[in-house]
């Protein structure tokens, strides 16, 4: 692809292009399950430093690696209508220049939950943003259907870093906190694709709505979003979650269960059950934190 040459801007607009190139709203996304992966593993508030330090660190982990994938996908981000207008399909931000500076954020972030927590966040942290970018960006998201399926490692790291920023260590809880985010992100996602299923197939993706149909994608999405609830529930015995905790996981997953079913009877729901997934994910997340810190 031929790259357009950035048009001259003021700071601010240049500033806000450079946000932009982050993500900040999926980055808002990995950072609800950080904090209660954290207060899981302390049993209790963690301490403020120690949360504020791993959500910098973490964010600008995320944000070079958002950076990154924006990089290699600006020809991509070209031809999607839902991307185009994208700092980098938008000539607002030089390719070379998004590269460096999402090199530059992914160092920054590895040095940061170093110095304030330890090594382990730190290299699971930038182990996230290498896989998102060579394995997910790079070869996945073009080569399999399966892209997002695998790729969902990448965005459900979070909750293993903030559980090593607090113990140093990870256990089955945190594991299983990582398995619902991971489990949770096909039926996300391929809501967002079945809706731009034209989109994924302009810029020749191989999503599964477009490889095999709406069909047979919201087939899969039930299923997944079933694995996902049970998922949910062992995590109840596995940290000693209470009953909070368990009811939102049943009320929610039932929700979200319920809205996979009528999404694949009504594919025009799919954006429908995109903020649904949302919604389930912050409220399942948000009722461990007030769960452990209530009984603590």
């Amino acid at each position: 692809m031929v790259d357009a040459v950035p048009a001259s801007t003021g700071w601010r607009d240049a500033a806000a292009a450079y946000f932009a190139l982050t993500k900040p709203r999926i980055i808002e996304l990995l950072l609800i399950t950080t904090v209660p992966a954290m207060v899981v593993a302390g049993g209790g508030w963690p301490g403020t430093w120690l949360v504020v330090a791993t959500l910098i660190g973490g964010s600008l982990s995320a944000g070079g690696a958002n950076a990154l994938n924006s990089y290699h996908d600006r020809d991509i981000d070209q031809v999607m209508a839902r991307t185009s207008a994208r700092p980098l399909p938008n000539a607002r931000v030089a390719p070379e220049r998004a590269r460096v500076f999402g090199w530059v954020l992914g160092a920054l972030g590895f040095l940061v939950l170093w110095l304030t927590s330890n090594l382990l966040a730190a290299l699971l942290s930038t182990g996230a943003l290498l896989f998102y970018v060579f394995v997910y960006t790079l070869y996945l998201k073009r080569a399999t259907v399966q892209n997002i399926v695998i790729g969902g490692a990448a965005g459900a790291a979070p909750v293993l870093v903030g559980w090593a920023a607090v113990r140093g260590d990870l256990d089955i809880a945190a594991w299983i906190m990582f398995a619902i985010v991971f489990v949770w992100t096909p039926p996300h996602f391929w809501a967002l694709a079945v809706k731009y299923k034209d989109d994924y197939a302009a810029a020749g993706v191989p999503m599964l709505p477009v490889v095999a149909g709406v069909e047979a994608t919201t087939r899969q999405m039930m299923s997944y979003a079933g694995i996902m609830v049970l998922f949910s529930l062992a995590l109840v015995p596995a940290a000693d979650m209470g009953w909070l905790y368990l009811l939102t996981a049943i009320g929610t997953g039932s929700w979200f269960v319920v809205e996979t079913v009528r999404t694949h009877l009504d594919p025009t729901r799919a954006m429908k059950l995109f903020g649904v997934s949302t919604i389930y994910l912050a409220a399942l997340f948000g009722a461990m934190l007030v769960d452990v810190l209530v009984s603590g």
